[in-house]
């Protein structure tokens, strides 16, 4: 999956409209060897300004992209003003999954925000539960400014929330930046694991560290095989996506950029095969 930081020609805090059309997004992806796309909330406004969601759709399937990510839900567990834009989004994203047919919508935090665990347990059930109305599941990713940073909580609210349509997304550079190991990433039973990114980067630590500026796979110093290896130990089978969030790479032209992409991603795993 070709995820849409990837493709936006943009960088986040520097606006959330691609400067590509989606139309181009897709054949681009799709050239390179794709078979998923990630969809931004923001760009999907603006791209229904000119296309329906049927007509994105009909794009996506002529291009044989099988797999999309829609993006993203914040403060699903909050209340007041913030609630209220957040669960208006989330009626949008879930009309746009319901005919787009995407894979799962993604939801997080981006800020921190102080929570207890048994009010956001409450709201991950209750928002699992509206999405099941149309046919959508539900990835949570951990991150660093999610109001849950960890695994072990993350699990716990993905368990206690009892639903069929809920799970975790992990992100290789969430798990570096974290120092998340392979014993953690294990623990997540298999049926909870929605998807898994793959990017590259600087570690904490290193002279060059470099949080805000990622790299396309085996450019940096990330253990890209390691994480691969305990992913796929684990059973998984689902799609593996790319998303490379740099302020440099955005100012590279479609297609280089997807075809870099996919090129360096597929590379990691012909590399694992090779050593096995």
């Amino acid at each position: 999956m070709n995820l849409y930081w990837t493709t936006s020609g943009i960088f986040p805090g520097q606006g959330e409209i691609s400067r590509f059309e989606f139309k181009d997004r897709v054949e681009a992806s799709a050239k390179a060897g794709f078979k998923g796309i990630g969809i931004w909330h923001t760009d999907l406004e603006h791209t229904l300004q000119q296309r329906s969601l049927k007509e994105m759709k009909r794009i996506l399937d002529d291009n044989g992209i099988k797999h999309i990510e829609l993006e993203f839900i914040s403060d699903w567990f909050l209340d007041g003003a913030r609630k209220a834009e957040s669960d208006s989004r989330r009626k949008r994203l879930f009309e746009a999954s319901e005919i787009l047919q995407a894979k799962h919508v993604k939801v997080g935090d981006f800020y921190s925000s102080v929570c207890p665990i048994p009010k956001i347990i409450d709201s991950f059930t209750e928002l699992c539960t509206e999405a099941d109305k149309f046919g959508a599941t539900i990835g949570f990713e951990i991150m660093g400014c999610a109001m849950i940073n960890n695994i072990k909580d993350a699990v716990t609210m993905v368990e206690k929330a009892g639903v069929n349509n809920g799970g975790l997304i992990i992100d290789i550079y969430q798990v570096a930046n974290l120092g998340i190991t392979c014993g953690e990433i294990s623990s997540i039973p298999l049926k909870y694991l929605i998807s898994v990114e793959l990017n590259d980067g600087t570690m904490p630590g290193s002279p060059n560290y470099d949080p805000d500026n990622r790299n396309f796979c085996g450019e940096g110093e990330y253990d890209i095989k390691g994480f691969i290896n305990c992913v796929m130990n684990m059973g998984y089978t689902g799609p593996w996506a790319v998303e490379i969030i740099s302020e440099k790479l955005s100012k590279l032209q479609l297609n280089e950029m997807c075809t870099r992409a996919f090129n360096t991603s597929m590379a990691e795993f012909n590399i694992l095969q090779t050593s096995q």
